[in-house]
């Protein structure tokens, strides 16, 4: 479900408050929450199991093969552009351990990768508007991985287009191939599937 406001302009009062509401509703209500070009989106299913066993296996994988430094991270801080109004929350973010220091949401320019983990009640949040805000963002590499299909796709290099940034690069893979990731190659076998 997407909430659209008559007046969210980017660093906008109406965008912090949404940002303040997306912020209360977290401790009150079931599901995630994100804001993106077109208002506040509410993924009303609560990650279930194969999300949150894939979210965690496509981490460890990773961190087996990166340099010391470098984390797969899976908690909670969103990624945030106040100025073009979009707060969102990768399932797993890489990025470099210092950047991981302080308060608040993530910067999100200090993201190495994105990655999502494609939700069984909204697949359009991942599939179509993370695709469109995380290059606006100048996240540089997203990765998908789709329970529902076995398959997903990494996109990479971010290039102008008449619609704003997009990713110039889609590799696609199925469940069972090995895929790479910026620098670092994991298998996929394995991965839980929605039933």
């Amino acid at each position: 479900m997407t909430i659209t406001p008559d007046n969210a302009q980017k660093g906008s009062p109406q965008y912090r408050a949404m940002r303040d509401s997306v912020d209360q509703m977290r401790d009150s209500l079931p599901g995630k929450f994100e804001i993106t070009k077109e208002g506040i989106v509410h993924d009303r299913m609560a990650p279930g199991r194969p999300h949150e066993f894939t979210a965690g296996l496509v981490s460890r994988r990773l961190e087996k093969t990166m340099p010391d430094g470098i984390w797969a991270f899976t908690g909670t801080p969103d990624v945030e552009n106040e100025p073009e109004g979009i707060k969102r929350h990768p399932d797993v973010m890489v990025l470099a351990l210092e950047d991981m220091e302080g308060e608040g949401s993530f910067d999100p320019r200090t993201l190495i990768a994105a990655i999502e983990i494609v939700s069984r009640s909204n697949p359009d949040n991942d599939w179509v508007s993370k695709m469109r805000d995380y290059p606006l963002l100048g996240i540089p590499i997203y990765a998908i991985f789709d329970p529902r299909t076995g398959t997903g796709a990494v996109l990479s290099e971010i290039h102008p287009t008449a619609q704003g940034p997009r990713y110039a690069t889609r590799k696609d893979f199925v469940y069972g191939e090995d895929v790479t990731i910026v620098d670092w190659t994991i298998s996929t076998e394995g991965l839980p599937r929605y039933a």
